[in-house]
């Protein structure tokens, strides 16, 4: 099994800005490509942001482009998300998803953390 689990979350003001983290446990996450989704009540699971097992490949939603930025430190085994500019709309439980992994079949979520942007 794999745990993933988040952090930084928290409230702040619209316009702010706030940095995500995610660990994964046993030290796979190298070996895995990574993903940021968010859920708000009442809507459906959506995917933010992903990048490639080296980082080098990256894509966003077209809603938080040239605001948020996607990063990972493979040597940490760490997942990044830092979000700038928020919005009331990016107002979410925000969660990371390890897939795709070359150690480990399957994919795998963390909890998620909260994030709260008031005007």
């Amino acid at each position: 099994q794999v745990e993933l689990v988040e952090s930084g979350g928290g409230s702040v003001q619209a316009g702010g800005s706030l940095k995500l983290s995610c660990t994964a446990s046993r030290g796979i996450l190298s070996s895995c490509g990574m993903s940021w989704y968010r859920q708000a009540p009442e809507k459906a699971r959506e995917l933010v942001s992903s990048i490639s097992r080296s980082g080098g490949s990256t894509t966003y939603a077209d809603s938080v482009k040239g605001r948020f930025s996607i990063s990972r430190d493979n040597a940490k085994n760490t997942l990044y998300l830092q979000m700038n500019s928020l919005e009331i709309e990016d107002t979410a439980v925000y969660l990371c998803k390890a897939y795709s992994c070359n150690m480990v079949a399957g994919d795998y979520w963390g909890q998620g953390t909260q994030v709260t942007v008031s005007s």
